[in-house]
Order: structure tokens, then C-alpha cells, then sequence
């Protein structure tokens, strides 16, 4: 059975409260929409672990630096709602922009220090504050006690994280492990965008993390790892290889060789398509 779709603030906060009457405990999954395998296991992981669950899709204007970016960003509402139907989510939430952000809305959420300025940072002015901003307000608005993300998006996840503590937003943020295509690549909504051939060839980017990430493991220095990684993903046809950075776990501190928990993590463009991925070096898990 589909889920109903609520899309006004108001509406949402009914049926919320009438859950807290009956103490039951709400997990929270927030998405953009053009749903795959990735969001519908943090779905069933919020649907195991909660009384009730709600799944909220907003395609966030604040998350792009370029129109075209958000111009062209997948919207697949009905097809998403028939996705979630078989999971037993309670609600999907859509809020209508101005349930969001209203006329004269003026209030941006930053969170600053070592984990925004690195990697995802620089290349992507503003990103984190919209993530930020949008991801308070949908804590707030549904009243969750726990909420579940992607691993892939791993800096976001420290993000969120951070935020919600800082804040005192009584929250739990659930970080829940990556979903990946069998060839390895990591499941997103950016993957829609690339052509068959491109999509195979992407591949080649969780290949070159996990072949980095064992060499580091046996003690190899990071830089000379590298060098090679880029060079490799060149080869198989990535255009731009952003970073490709050994860092600290819970720090994002980069990292010269393997001396404490660590995530490798990676942006590259593949065919005009920006494709991001991480791992965790200390235990190989894929």
C-alpha cells in the first residue's frame, strides 16, 4: 500500500503528534527523491528499528552551486512512492517549497571547523549550509528520534552530525553503510545521469579505493598511492579527479600514512557526471 503524501507543515505535525500520544518512536529517512537501493535500505533499517517512519523528499535549492545542477537533478516522486510501498513507510513527506523556506525566510545554518573545510568544502561553496540548513528544519519538523544516512556521503554525515549535537537537536543520526551496484560503484541518484558504457567504466573508481586502501593497509606511504590512483582513473576515462584523500576517521585530518582509523574518500567526474565514494581503510569491507 502507498504511503500518503503530505505536503503541508501542518498536516505533518498532526499526524506526528498523534504518534507521540501513542509513545511511539519516529525515524526519519531525508532524501531528494530518484530513490535506488541505498535510500530503500535505510528505509527498512529505520522501518526494523522504529515504531513509525517517515521518508521526506525535497530537492534542496540551497545543496547546488550551478542551475543547471538542480535544473536537471532527477524528480521521480511517483515512481519513489511505488518504490516505498512494499516497506511499510508510514508517510512521504513533500513539502511544498514554501513549507521550507517561506516568503522572507532569512536564516542559514553553518557549521564550521575542520569538516566542511576540507574536500566536499572547497569544491562546493555553500553546500554544507544548505545541507545544514535543511536538514535542521526537517528534524524539527517531523520531531524524529532517530534518522538514518548513506555512508557514501560520508563528510555530510560528520556534518549532520555535528550539527544536530551542537544544536541540541534531540536526535539520534543513524550512519548506515553504503549500497553498491555489483561492479562496486556506489549507488546514487547522480548514476541515472550517466550512459551504459560510462556507467561501466565507473567502475573503476571503488577499484582504485579499495586497491589504494589495501596497499595502505600494509604499510605503504600514502602520497606515492596517490599519484598512482589518479593516474589509473585517468586511464579508464575519469576526466577530473578532485581529491583522492586519506583522512582520520572521526577528524577528516588528512593523513600521510595509515596511523589511526581512516576513511579513503574520492570525487571524480565521469562523462560531465560528478561521482563521489569513500571506505573505511582500517577494515576493508567490500
Amino acid at each position: 500500500m502507498t504511503a500518503p503524501i503530505l505536503r503541508r507543515l501542518s498536516d505533518l505535525r498532526a499526524k506526528t503528534a498523534e504518534w507521540r500520544r501513542n509513545g511511539e518512536t519516529i525515524g526519519l529517512v531525508p532524501t531528494m527523491g530518484a530513490l535506488h537501493a541505498g535510500h530503500l535500505s535505510l528505509a527498512k533499517t529505520a522501518r526494523e528499528t522504529c515504531d513509525r517512519v517517515i521518508v521526506t523528499i525535497f530537492v534542496n535549492p540551497k545543496q547546488f552551486n550551478k542551475p543547471e545542477d538542480l535544473e536537471n537533478y532527477p524528480r521521480t516522486e511517483h515512481e519513489d512512492a511505488a518504490k516505498l510501498a512494499p516497506l511499510g513507510v508510514d508517510l512521504i513527506y513533500c513539502p511544498d517549497p514554501d513549507q521550507i523556506y517561506p516568503d522572507g525566510y532569512a536564516t542559514n545554518v553553518s557549521v564550521g571547523g575542520s569538516i566542511t573545510a576540507v574536500m566536499e568544502g572547497p569544491f562546493r561553496p555553500g553546500h554544507f549550509d544548505g545541507v545544514a540548513t535543511v536538514v535542521a528544519k526537517l528534524f524539527l519538523q517531523t520531531s524524529a528520534d532517530k534518522a538514518f544516512f548513506g555512508q557514501k556521503d560520508y563528510q555530510q554525515l560528520m556534518v549532520v552530525t555535528r550539527m544536530a549535537r551542537d544544536l541540541d537537536i534531540p536526535i539520534e543520526v543513524v550512519g548506515c553503510e553504503t549500497v553498491r551496484e555489483a561492479s562496486g560503484l556506489a549507488m546514487s541518484s547522480r548514476n541515472l545521469l550517466l550512459p551504459k558504457e560510462a556507467l561501466t567504466k565507473a567502475a573503476a573508481l571503488n577499484a582504485a579505493m579499495r586497491d589504494a586502501a589495501a596497499k595502505a593497509t600494509a604499510g605503504e606511504p600514502w602520497a606515492p598511492l596517490e599519484a598512482a590512483a589518479r593516474q589509473a582513473l585517468a586511464e579508464a576515462g575519469f576526466t577530473d579527479v578532485e581529491y583522492f584523500d586519506l583522512r582520520c576517521a572521526e577528524t577528516l585530518e588528512a593523513l600521510a600514512t595509515l596511523s589511526r582509523p581512516a576513511r579513503l574518500l574520492a570525487a571524480a567526474w565521469m562523462d560531465g557526471v560528478r561521482l563521489i565514494d569513500n571506505i573505511e581503510v582500517m577494515e576493508l569491507k567490500y
